[in-house]
């Protein structure tokens, strides 16, 4: 870790989980404590728990609600999280829970995390912080953020119409409540019918008791909310309290194309959150770069569901020692005299030039069968070399291939002008030629370039998953001017 770790927690990307109790899809999967500790074992920062009541009503389940997910007991995912939260990182492990309770049942669970928990857990000193605390002063420390159990009968008080308050009261008394939300008028953070994956649609009770959530509520360091009404009002900045704002990645398009510097000057001071929108079932993920030029620090993401996206995550969180915590460009922390901000979609002078030579590859001999890439004769390794970054970097090159041979010598250079550096992230693969167009997979890796020891280095190359090959190493060069 060198980065200084001692500004607010909203001045760092943050590695996050969405749904992280699930084992496989959206749908149908079973929810458990396997992939929670599979996630903390590879450095995941935030962990996401959706509370429902038990089918007797007196415990707490987790699972993802409105699906046929299996659920798995609270208690169980708790005492995971205890004994795995800090085996790869010690810096803050934040858990953001999905409120579907009763206020009986949250003042329940507020007595299982403070048990479970103990001395590990944080509990604010006020009811809201005016800035967030930093990673440094929360190391080996627990923190709660979710929306706080009041905030439905604020928001029943803000609605001056009497017509509202009367629907507001029927549709709680149904567990509706969010559909008035997104019904507000002049919504512009509205979203397609997904919502039922937000994090913040849940259902209040409609007797609610302020007494019993309040040990609930003192729990929480990070207030949560999502949009309500227009998406500028949502983006307000209070300069007396901070909070966490959740978007889905659909939001958040919308919201980039026409309050860009909103987002980025909110996310100076609060914290915004990303997750994927409610039709991507199978788990897949979406873009992060999007959120990161925004300055968005929880961008949540389905750890099972490997594909490229996720690759940029994990490559993405490789800098700043793998802590799980990787400090924002100075670009996004700073306003200028008139106000202005970092914008994503102006053309931009190049700041470095990364030199790339692929010089040769090997290992594959010893970590793959004779016959894996072909049955008859030695494979034909090409490998691509590329950037993910800001739109003007992202580029795909690739070097010719190399027949029958077990160690490809390739030789070859290329040059990548970047003009954000400090977000651009190294893709490199290799793949096995094969007539038929289907070329059959050798391995992959993808490093922030801002990290990159210059020099000629062995690179070693990692499974679809991003766990690393025993052997498969790239012999490459690294120039950044």
């Amino acid at each position: 870790v060198h980065q200084d770790m001692s500004a607010p927690i909203s001045h760092y990307y943050v590695f996050t989980g969405h749904n992280s109790y699930l084992t496989g899809n959206q749908l149908n999967s079973d929810s458990s404590d396997v992939p929670i500790i599979a996630a903390l074992q590879n450095g995941v920062r935030v962990i996401e728990l959706d509370m429902w009541p038990n089918s007797a009503k007196n415990c707490v389940d987790i699972l993802h609600g409105g699906t046929l997910t299996a659920p798995v007991e609270i208690m169980r995912c708790l005492k995971s999280i205890k004994e795995y939260a800090f085996c790869a990182s010690t810096y803050p492990l934040v858990i953001t829970l999905e409120d579907h309770l009763t206020a009986d049942l949250q003042a329940k669970v507020a007595g299982m995390i403070t048990e479970t928990f103990g001395d590990l857990l944080y509990v604010p000193s006020s009811d809201t912080l005016n800035e967030f605390p930093s990673p440094e002063a929360l190391m080996r420390r627990i923190i709660i953020s979710t929306k706080p159990p009041q905030e439905y009968r604020e928001f029943l008080k803000a609605q001056g119409d009497q017509k509202i308050s009367g629907n507001a009261d029927k549709l709680a008394e149904e567990g509706n409540l969010r559909r008035i939300d997104s019904n507000a008028d002049d919504s512009d953070g509205k979203d397609e019918p997904d919502d039922e994956d937000d994090e913040e649609s849940e259902e209040e009770d409609p007797k609610f008791q302020p007494d019993t959530a309040c040990e609930y509520r003192k729990l929480i360091t990070i207030h949560a909310g999502k949009p309500k009404g227009r998406m500028r009002d949502a983006l307000k900045v209070d300069p007396d309290k901070v909070r966490r704002l959740s978007l889905s990645e659909t939001q958040l398009g919308k919201a980039t194309a026409s309050h860009g510097a909103d987002i980025i000057r909110f996310t100076q001071r609060n914290i915004l959150r990303i997750y994927p929108k409610g039709t991507r079932i199978n788990s897949s993920n979406y873009d992060p770069m999007k959120a990161w030029t925004h300055g968005a620090q929880m961008v949540a993401f389905n750890m099972q569901g490997h594909d490229k996206s996720l690759r940029l995550m994990q490559g993405f969180f490789r800098a700043n020692g793998g802590c799980g915590y990787v400090k924002k460009p100075d670009f996004l922390l700073k306003t200028g005299p008139n106000g202005e901000v970092f914008d994503p979609k102006a053309s931009l002078p190049v700041k470095k030039t990364l030199k790339v030579k692929v010089y040769m590859g090997d290992g594959w001999r010893m970590d793959f069968s004779k016959t894996h890439f072909d049955a008859f004769s030695p494979p034909d390794f090409y490998a691509r070399v590329g950037i993910a970054g800001v739109r003007a970097d992202c580029v795909m090159k690739k070097t010719r291939t190399i027949e029958d041979q077990w160690v490809p010598v390739w030789d070859e250079e290329f040059t990548f002008p970047l003009t954000v550096p400090e977000l651009a992230l190294l893709r490199v693969e290799v793949q096995e030629y094969d007539m038929s167009e289907k070329h059959d997979f050798g391995g992959q890796t993808c490093l922030p370039v801002m990290e990159l020891k210059q020099g000629i280095r062995a690179v070693p190359l990692h499974d679809r998953k991003g766990n690393r090959y025993k052997s498969v190493r790239l012999l490459m060069r690294f120039e950044l001017i």
